[in-house]
């Protein structure tokens, strides 16, 4: 790191202590610690690749580990240091995670991402599980077969009056989750497995470097920077993160992180004065990271961010807007490092830099009009970012995303905060057979749209709920309405509502909308650090 950088972490100091992240130091190692605080629920079993009861028979994610050691105190009288605690979290992780392949796909529910509609889920957990918790809960976890059962017994045991809810009391629940359910997880999500083999004999990656980072924030737009890792501890690190917003404004901040498990990237992170959080995922070479970074008190205000590790070679990142119009003329930005003017957009596409900075370039794109439509790679100096660009001639289609969303009332003094939505339009472009809505279609990627609510249907207009459920912005993010009675509203009810979030794109004069539906309900009482 250079002299620079290592002044603005002095300067940055203040901020790294309030963030609490920083390495606390403690002499006893992980399996002390659960010999010292443990051991009269636990036992140890005399097996040294296994040797505590209930406790080695289970692997899970960083937050899964952190969601038990919650409830061991909360509900089993577990007293632990905060230092302690920390030592423990880090131990089990590491020693008792997951595999990155084991993460894929499930790792929605870790980057908090809202409004998630889970797809593909096995039919035994849908009916056994989906009633109080994400499908995703239950595959970013490994057990025996044993513990598996035990987990049956421990709901029904927390939980008595399970058997009697809706979706269980006309099924034989027990006989089912006991018999059945808990073979099939224990088949699908086995304690022992390759992959976890193979991932702990891997040598895993040093993360400390500068990486060109390319994201989003809704109430800001796109952004590209550069995050500096600057190593404090054994897999603890220093950040700095510096860059710009797409309409040129700087984005500064400085925050510490902790990766557990080789790959876990967990981030506190103060930039322009809010307090963020990251999950991130680093690839097994150590040269990429991928995940989510959001405000640390609303989950629903982040976005997606993908970052690559800096070296000598030009290296492309992102590229933004992801789409460019045949017989029009455009500005993009292209995120990376150490990149120049050998710009290569493909045949009917001519690039012109416009300006240039550290971590992105500022071209001005012309498509001739009888460029081919379709996706293609974009490359600077050589470097390739394959399928970033789409050329289209016609805007054909709108979706919205999420399709399906909740958003709940909160605020008014009620003690819990109101929990936003967040919306965004995906363009599409119709493909060779020239029909929207078919998987010919080709992808444009994010749109800039205007935002609107209607009603949902014709209860949700006789009910007034446009008026009182919530409002939406600019930035398509959604507001509901205040928490606790309405005296406004039929018999004083709350500010729930069904609504129509519609988003409008404009290409030129041609103006394509999609939309989605948002229910506004009661707050979540129960909040845990995974669903």
């Amino acid at each position: 790191m250079n002299k620079q950088s290592m002044k603005r972490v002095l300067s940055f100091g203040g901020a790294v202590a309030f963030l609490g992240l920083a390495a606390q130091v403690s002499a006893m190692d992980g399996e002390q610690i659960i010999k010292d605080n443990c051991l009269q629920c636990h036992s140890e079993t005399g097996d040294s690749a296994a040797p505590f009861s209930r406790i080695s028979q289970q692997r899970k994610t960083p937050e899964s580990w952190q969601a038990t050691i919650n409830r061991m105190k909360t509900q089993r009288g577990l007293k632990i240091s905060k230092a302690d605690e920390k030592v423990l979290l880090k131990y089990l992780a590491d020693n008792q995670g997951l595999a990155p392949s084991e993460t894929m796909g499930l790792r929605y529910v870790l980057e908090r991402e809202p409004n998630v509609v889970e797809q593909n889920v096995p039919q035994h957990v849908a009916e056994m599980c989906l009633g109080c918790h994400s499908s995703a809960r239950s595959g970013l976890q490994r057990r025996s077969q044993d513990e598996w059962e035990k987990l049956v017994h421990f709901h029904l045991g927390q939980f008595p009056s399970l058997e009697y809810t809706a979706g269980a009391r006309n099924i034989p629940w027990f006989d089912i989750a006991i018999n059945d359910t808990s073979k099939k997880l224990a088949a699908d999500y086995p304690l022992k497995s390759q992959a976890w083999d193979d991932w702990k004999k891997a040598a895993k990656a040093d993360l400390k470097g500068d990486w060109a980072v390319s994201g989003y924030m809704p109430d800001k737009g796109e952004y590209s920077a550069t995050l500096s890792i600057m190593p404090n501890k054994k897999d603890e690190y220093i950040l700095l993160i510096n860059g710009h917003y797409a309409d040129g404004s700087k984005l500064s901040g400085s925050g510490s992180a902790v990766v557990y498990n080789g790959y876990e990237w967990r981030a506190s992170i103060i930039i322009d004065g809010r307090e963020m959080r990251q999950v991130f995922a680093a690839s097994a070479d150590g040269k990429a990271l991928s995940g989510r970074m959001f405000l640390s008190k609303e989950d629903a205000i982040g976005g997606y961010v993908n970052a690559k590790k800096v070296d000598k070679a030009p290296t492309v990142v992102a590229v933004s807007p992801t789409y460019v119009k045949r017989g029009e003329t455009t500005k993009l930005r292209i995120t990376g490092t150490n990149l120049d003017t050998n710009i290569d957009l493909g045949k009917g596409v001519k690039a012109k830099l416009m300006s240039k900075a550290n971590d992105h370039l500022i071209v001005e794109v012309t498509v001739d009009a009888k460029a081919a439509t379709g996706v293609r790679s974009v490359s600077v100096a050589g470097s390739e970012l394959a399928g970033a660009l789409a050329v289209y001639d016609k805007l054909a289609r709108v979706e919205v995303t999420p399709s399906y969303s909740i958003a709940r009332v909160g605020g008014a003094g009620a003690g819990y905060d109101k929990e936003k939505s967040l919306y965004r339009a995906v363009g599409y472009s119709a493909g060779k057979d020239g029909k929207a809505g078919t998987a010919d279609d080709v992808k444009l990627g994010f749109m800039p749209a205007t935002w609107t609510l209607q009603p949902f249907d014709e209860v949700a207009e006789h009910d007034n709920d446009l008026k009182y459920a919530g409002t939406i912005d600019a930035n398509g993010i959604f507001t509901p309405g205040g928490a606790g009675p309405n005296a406004e509203r039929k018999m004083s009810t709350n500010n729930a509502g069904n609504l129509k979030v519609i988003g409008t794109v404009a290409d030129g004069a041609n103006k394509v909308a999609g939309e989605s539906q948002l229910i506004v309900t009661a707050p979540d009482l129960v909040r845990e650090f995974i669903r």
